[in-house]
């Protein structure tokens, strides 16, 4: 089979496509043609030697879904879906929801099972509750703001370009604030203050985070991408605020975690992908054909896309929403 495969630690340049043998199914796997991934920040750091796969994982990057000829599916992946054939345990896979193309779907298990883990099982975000989520026109970001809004409580983002912020309140966000404009934790503030904080930059932004958190409010962090280090009184300032300050990693967990996870998804969440009242949808920013996988790594590291960026592992004909 053809898949991405990285010799060295580096740039996109060091992207391989090369032919590799199929992978074999151990019990209670099951082999799935991969029509379709998309990327996630997770890729661009193991394509650096920054974030390998768990032990025993492929070593192929990519994570996240596939399908099989008998049925559309898509699954949770630790690895592997750079690649036309994917082993996965059956307890990851979600039947697509009949309306979505595949390519759709590809966009939907990294990023909706992350928010739904941060908000629901982590945050346990309540009715009626403000929810800051940074990076809102990322594709955890607008998955978040629909699922905030599912379940009743108001979102509110930052972004850096209007764009971004039209396209998330557009989405269901209650307000959006340009972090390279504004002082979001003033705006915050005078929006009510945040409950939750959904938080992929981490460092940099530690001082308007604790600002802006609400008394009892939770903070969850699950990136670094502004940086590792903190300096200065952040323990005391959050302890004034009684704050909470959570971590999540949803790579690492155990198989039982990440069924249990996309068991509660599928019975909470997805049938509202086909509920017209309710309609959430995933965000595609573009689509590249797995030759092209070097140029998708650029596209991301450019911070340019809003929603999820596809790549199209199986060539096939003009796909039609069901």
């Amino acid at each position: 089979m053809q898949a991405v495969c990285v010799d060295k630690p580096g740039g996109p340049e060091n992207l391989l496509l090369r032919t590799i043998p199929r992978p074999r199914p151990k019990d209670g796997e099951v082999l799935i043609k991969v029509h379709a991934t998309a990327l996630n920040r997770a890729d661009l750091l193991q394509r650096r030697g920054l974030y390998p796969p768990p032990p025993g994982e492929s070593d192929i990057i990519g994570v996240k879904r596939g399908w099989r000829p008998d049925d559309r599916v898509m699954a949770l992946l630790c690895g592997g879906g750079y690649a036309e054939y994917v082993a996965v345990p059956e307890e990851l896979l979600m039947p697509v929801p009949r309306h979505l193309t595949l390519s759709q779907a590809a966009a939907i298990p990294e990023a909706w099972l992350t928010a739904f883990q941060l908000l629901a099982l982590v945050a346990q975000v309540k009715e009626g509750e403000v929810v800051l989520a940074h990076a809102g026109a990322s594709g955890v970001g607008t998955a978040a703001v629909q699922l905030v809004r599912l379940f009743g409580a108001v979102p509110v983002v930052t972004a850096g370009s209007p764009e971004k912020l039209k396209m998330a309140e557009e989405l269901g966000a209650a307000a959006g604030f340009n972090y390279k404009e504004e002082n979001f934790a003033q705006a915050v503030h005078d929006f009510t203050g945040a409950d939750v904080i959904l938080d992929c930059i981490g460092g940099c932004n530690w001082e308007q985070n604790v600002s802006c958190l609400a008394t009892d409010g939770r903070w969850v962090l699950y990136g670094t991408m502004g940086g590792r280090v903190v300096e200065g009184d952040l323990l005391g300032k959050l302890l004034s605020k009684r704050g909470h300050l959570l971590s999540s990693l949803l790579r690492s967990r155990s198989l039982q975690y990440k069924a249990d996870l996309v068991r509660a998804f599928s019975h909470r969440v997805l049938p509202h992908f086909s509920d017209q009242a309710v309609s959430l949808r995933p965000v595609i920013d573009s689509t590249f054909n797995l030759e092209d996988i070097a140029e998708a790594h650029r596209h991301m590291e450019a911070n340019k896309n809003m929603g999820k960026i596809i790549i199209n592992v199986t060539p096939q004909k003009q796909e039609t929403q069901c």
